[in-house]
């Protein structure tokens, strides 16, 4: 018994060994291009952009495969800082400014259906079969999926009021000379 022990500690150590060595010399560089455009990027993993998440549209966007564009939540600052890293002229003729937003549930008409839930990329939304579901408000990216998949069209994006906690000074306009 204690052979057969002693056998297998000594192969799971020398298989270990053997794996680490390769994971050292087998190791593979990646785009340091890559990281640091996903470092741009707002890290909500929403797929508002149409790739499975911020990591995925940033190797699209070193590419070339993508346009600057690409991220909703990001807005205009985005789309400028991206064409500064990347080097190429930035159009925001088709980028809209969204104000911010969070999903809210109408609990008079929720069915519990439990379809918005299983779409959303932060699991903002709480809830269980045939009961009311709930939005935590700081994890809501307000992507969106939830309202498109919604039977009764219990859930809506609302606007985030302002309070004295959230407003802030907007910047001036440039005026035109």
């Amino acid at each position: 018994m204690i052979a057969a022990v002693v056998s297998l500690a000594t192969l799971g150590l020398f298989l270990g060994l053997v794996l680490g060595i390769a994971a050292k010399r087998l190791q593979v560089e990646g785009n340091p291009l890559v990281a640091e455009l996903e470092a741009l990027l707002p890290g909500s993993q929403c797929g508002q952009c149409g790739f499975p998440g911020c990591t995925g549209a940033a190797q699209a966007l070193a590419d070339g495969a993508a346009p600057i564009t690409l991220c909703p939540p990001g807005g205009k600052d985005l789309v400028v800082a991206l064409a500064a890293k990347l080097g190429v002229e930035a159009d925001l003729s088709g980028v809209k400014e969204n104000v911010p937003s969070v999903a809210e549930v109408k609990e008079e008409i929720c069915i519990g259906c439990t379809r918005c839930y299983k779409v959303c990329p932060t699991d903002a939304i709480m809830g269980a079969a045939k009961n009311i579901h709930v939005v935590f408000r700081e994890a809501c990216t307000a992507c969106g999926k939830c309202v498109d998949v919604c039977p009764t069209e219990a859930l809506a994006l609302r606007p985030i009021p302002v309070t004295l906690q959230s407003w802030y000074w907007p910047k001036p306009a440039l005026e035109a000379a």
